[in-house]
């Protein structure tokens, strides 16, 4: 039984592949198309996926949709009934979509992947809930789902049993803890489902000062963790824009402009907003746990991305366990309405491990032979050796050593906005030169960001205040007090980015300013190219912890074949790329000429 389950015309469209139950394959779009967030009809992705498997359309029984378009679309004309005239641009410019697109979703799958079998719907919340609980190692758990928007429902609690899962309680659009963030996300000047990220990690350098005025303004946050939004401080009713004048007057000022410089106001209002999100959360997940009595939490939706605020529910909340799943956002549902319609709407029984997720790493996209990755790579001359076995791993530990910059390449592509070991871009977290470099010469983005740390799981106590599965760093834990750096008296009266260039730790690369970092633990069984690396840099230093960040650069997705990787090496200050078995060094390199054709060269057919 083959079910392919599409996510599409929103935000990082996605496919994914079930067979029997089992996911083989999942991709976002983005990947393909090399356009960041891509929302368009997930071509690509569908190919890469029935070729994966030696599958055609027609082998497929049944294709899954993510959410339910006309539900969408009643939503959108009883809102803009609601808030016209306001709302009339926003209302016309999203309306051709709908009516060439969104409406025919039938006929839109048929018509871009000539399928001619049964269409399935479900649910934007349900297809995040199956995301979370199905892969997941539980056989009973509380399920938790915070985003922007389905259909109307914005947050979802439910109780999975088996192979069903049923909806306790939903809070419904306008009322959005997920837009409340993309409120602030916006208002501190950057972009709305993109830029989300960024707040979170710009939170440690400020203090919540705005937090209190939030609730009071803003945001009714109940015991049970209910809420209700003041919205007469948000536009997004009538697409017109986040927030309005009276946003500005509440916290002083109008928004900041994107791309100036960041001012104490905005570290402070991320601070304050980390605050109140990370309250409801708990809240939430207090509820849950009286509700149901379960000792296990699986959770998805944009909001379960804020890595912070699971590392806090796993240290301060009641459940004994949490999964979350790595492709949390809209990319997930395709996963989700996949897994939905095997288990809920074919009733097929389930089974579970204690122990181990059926994510399979989230390592489900493409993969490239040596082979192919010297087709790709002779188009650009690329000089490169072929090293394998432990004299890759030792090679690279080597060079690794020396403060150098490696794009890694291998194996199967990430599902998700992470990179986790196949797409990274790595380094030594023990360099206070790191990060700097990293954020500016590499992945030209804002100084401020943190680099995560990937870490072998059995040493992850060793450095971090966490003794617990972490594959999909997803969870924020702190840095060990011993391995910290007191600051000096003088280092202590600094005032936000200041803070920035104070080395924290012994490894000053990874640590956050907060002394927190994003950790990803790393296990043979499940990543062994991954592992034997660390194992190497370990065996080298002493340190069995690298830099671990996504291969690609600002405002680009995640690199996808080896053409990609090449280009993104050779466009940046990175020092080597190695691809499967291929080390290259930048210094043996050709001189760097762009161009285009190299882009579609390789295309899924």
């Amino acid at each position: 039984m083959n079910i392919l389950g599409i996510s599409a015309f929103y935000h990082d469209s996605a496919a994914c592949l079930v067979v029997d139950g089992k996911i083989v394959a999942a991709a976002q779009e983005e990947r393909f198309t090399r356009k960041k967030h891509d929302p368009e009809f997930p071509k690509n992705a569908a190919a890469f996926c029935l070729k994966s498997q030696g599958l055609t359309i027609d082998d497929v029984d049944f294709v899954a949709f993510y959410d339910k378009p006309l539900l969408k679309f009643e939503r959108l004309l009883e809102t803009y009934l609601a808030t016209a005239p306001q709302g009339f641009t926003s209302y016309a410019k999203a309306l051709p979509m709908w009516l060439k697109h969104k409406l025919w979703i039938p006929d839109t799958i048929k018509s871009e992947l000539g399928f001619k079998g049964e269409v399935l719907f479900t649910e934007h919340h349900q297809s995040h809930a199956g995301s979370a609980f199905y892969p997941s190692p539980y056989q009973n758990a509380a399920i938790l789902t915070i985003d922007g928007v389905g259909e109307w429902t914005t947050n979802s609690l439910g109780v999975g049993n088996g192979n069903k899962f049923s909806i306790i309680r939903e809070i419904k659009f306008p009322h959005s803890m997920g837009l409340l963030y993309s409120a602030f996300t916006y208002f501190t000047g950057f972009k709305v489902n993109s830029g989300e990220y960024k707040v979170m990690g710009l939170a440690p350098y400020g203090e919540p000062k705005y937090a209190q005025k939030i609730y009071d303004n803003l945001v009714d946050l109940k015991d049970d963790g209910s809420y209700h939004l003041n919205l007469k401080y948000f536009n997004y009713m009538s697409g017109l824009s986040m927030t309005n004048e009276g946003f500005d007057s509440l916290f002083d000022g109008p928004r900041r402009k994107p791309e100036s410089p960041l001012t104490q106001r905005e570290m402070d209002l991320a601070a304050s907003i980390q605050v109140v999100v990370e309250e409801c959360m708990l809240r939430q997940a207090n509820y849950l746990h009286k509700e149901t009595g379960l000792d296990n939490l699986v959770m998805a939706g944009g909001v379960a991305l804020n890595c912070v605020g699971n590392g806090k529910l796993l240290r301060n909340g009641p459940f004994k366990n949490i999964w979350i799943q790595p492709a949390a956002g809209d990319a997930g549902g395709a996963l989700g309405a996949a897994l939905c319609t095997w288990y809920g709407y074919l009733d097929k029984p389930r089974l579970t491990d204690e122990k181990h997720d059926f994510q399979s790493q989230s390592l489900l996209g493409p993969e490239f032979s040596n082979d192919e990755a010297v087709d790709q790579l002779a188009q650009f001359g690329a000089v490169y050796r072929r090293v394998s076995g432990e004299e890759l791993y030792k090679v690279t530990a080597d060079i690794l050593s020396q403060e150098k910059v490696i794009g890694w390449f291998q194996g199967k592509m990430e599902f998700g906005p992470r990179a986790l070991g196949n797409r990274s871009i790595i380094g030594d977290p023990r360099s206070q030169e790191m990060q700097a470099n990293m954020n500016l010469k590499i992945k030209f983005r804002e100084s401020f960001r943190p680099f995560a740390p990937a870490v072998l799981r059995e040493d992850v106590s060793k450095y971090f205040d966490l003794d617990y599965d972490s594959p999909y760093m997803l969870l924020v834990a702190p840095v060990k007090e011993e391995r910290r750096v007191a600051m000096t008296a003088d280092q202590e009266k600094l005032f936000g980015i200041a803070k920035l260039n104070v080395a924290k730790s012994d490894l000053p690369a990874i640590t956050h300013v907060d002394y927190s970092a994003r950790v990803q633990t790393v296990e043979a069984r499940n990543h062994p190219r991954f592992y034997n690396l660390l194992s190497a840099f370990k065996e080298k230093t002493g340190c069995s912890v690298l830099v671990n960040t996504s291969f690609n650069v600002r405002g680009e997705p995640i690199v996808c074949m080896p053409a990609d990787a090449y280009a993104c090496f050779m466009r940046t200050n990175m020092d080597a790329l190695i691809v499967g078995d291929l080390v290259m060094l930048k210094q043996d390199q050709p001189k760097w000429q762009e161009r285009e054709d190299w882009l579609t060269k390789f295309e899924l057919d």
